[in-house]
């Protein structure tokens, strides 16, 4: 490597925080849903760049004066960076014509091989990939590894600092080709959230996992997004292995009432909201129609005279499924209905039923005899027909009108 191997700020206040910043000629990995404020960390890396007078390379599939205009809600002018040279954005179309290519996997391995000739072209100190995800979906993970450690190593060696930045991986396919590039990274982010927007008041959550140094281990914070300031994280994040430290130093107890609490709301990684359940089932579709790998969407819905008892909430329906599933499973809400994709066609059902039932809140004969009249379950397999997500949804709801799930009482 011809750069010292060092230390530099990032951008990022939870890695400038913890880790100090990236390493020089580091690979690093963003991951996060849409929404969840990916493309404003990615620029507030391009202004610490700037403010360190070194040369950022951005490649994104957006029109820059999309870019610049998010830019200009963190107070960074992106266009007088782009005139003076400190910053090159490159636009860069997502791959066509896959379908009809001779080799889709080496027609996506000419796609990363041109990073490193567009790198060469503009020598810049660090580089951003708005997005990655599209240019990854090899069916050889091996060939995927050898690509993108052709292309990194002779960037890394050059001292060159790269973020990558990737949509959560939907299927069970897609987390075996992020693993590997993982395999090849000296870390990555990872945001989450509950809900559509990230505000002080509905925050999200950002972690950072460390692969190559980075000793000081895991952390995690709450974040949010300031006007004009960009993406902001609570004051002390914790380390995700840390124990509890006591509340007070002195040695007596602290009544609960005592204590300032602030109400924290946190999102499992595999609750999705709606929008994003319905981009993740499109997704499974695509990938059973390319492989014929098949899949269940399982409906499992309260009725509403339960609330109205004060028996079960929908809320602690979701917790007792929540419980029940592989964190590979996807669940999402909608109305008063729990959702599950099982990715994979051998689920038990019948085991599933018995394990939701195991985990709810309370678990007496009584409660459970009366509880179980109130739930009721449909399940529908992917088929070669089925077109999107609104078709599978349209099942499920033509099953809720016409009585299909009666029979499948718990």
């Amino acid at each position: 490597m011809k750069e010292k191997i060092q230390v530099i700020p990032s951008g990022i206040p939870l890695v400038d925080l913890t880790w100090g910043g990236f390493y020089r000629g580091g690979t690093y990995f963003l991951f996060g849903p849409k929404k969840s404020g990916r493309t404003i960390l990615a620029l507030q890396v391009v202004k610490q760049t700037v403010k360190d007078k070194e040369k950022c390379l951005y490649f994104t599939s957006v029109r820059p004066k999309d870019l610049m205009i998010n830019a200009a809600a963190i107070n960074f002018d992106l266009q007088e960076c782009m005139n003076q040279n400190s910053v090159i954005v490159v636009r860069v179309t997502p791959p066509k014509n896959l379908d009809v290519a001779k080799d889709p996997d080496v027609y996506l391995a000419e796609y990363l091989r041109d990073i490193q000739n567009v790198v060469n072209q503009y020598s810049p100190n660090r580089i951003i990939f708005d997005e990655l995800t599209s240019f990854i979906g090899f069916k050889d993970v091996n060939l995927l590894s050898a690509a993108f450690s052709e292309t990194m190593e002779p960037i890394e060696d050059n001292g060159i600092t790269s973020l990558f930045i990737l949509g959560e991986p939907a299927t069970p396919a897609t987390q075996k080709l992020v693993n590997a590039l993982l395999d090849f990274s000296t870390g990555y982010i990872s945001l989450q959230k509950e809900f559509d927007y990230i505000s002080k008041e509905e925050p999200g959550k950002m972690q950072i996992y460390p692969n190559v140094g980075h000793i000081e281990g895991k952390f995690s914070a709450d974040y949010f997004i300031e006007s004009y300031e960009g993406i902001k994280i609570e004051i002390f994040p914790f380390k995700t292995n840390d124990t509890v430290t006591p509340i007070y130093k002195r040695k007596e107890y602290v009544r609960f009432s005592d204590l300032q609490v602030t109400k924290k709301t946190y999102s499992p990684m595999n609750v999705y909201s709606i929008d994003d359940f319905k981009l993740i089932l499109n997704n499974q579709i695509a990938y059973f129609k390319s492989t014929g790998e098949l899949f269940t969407l399982v409906s499992i819905k309260l009725d509403e005279k339960a609330e109205q008892k004060n028996l079960l909430t929908i809320n602690q329906l979701q917790n007792a499924i929540r419980l029940s599933v592989d964190k590979k499973d996807k669940i999402c809400i909608l109305q008063n209905k729990v959702l599950v994709l099982f990715t994979k066609e051998e689920k038990e059902i019948s085991n599933f039923i018995a394990q939701i039932v195991k985990n709810l809140p309370i678990s007496t004969p009584n409660y459970l005899n009366t509880i179980t009249r109130f739930i009721s379950v449909y399940s529908t397999k992917v088929a070669s027909e089925t077109k999107n997500a609104d078709e599978m949804f349209e099942q499920l709801f033509a099953a809720n009108a016409y009585g299909k799930d009666k029979s499948d009482i718990f």
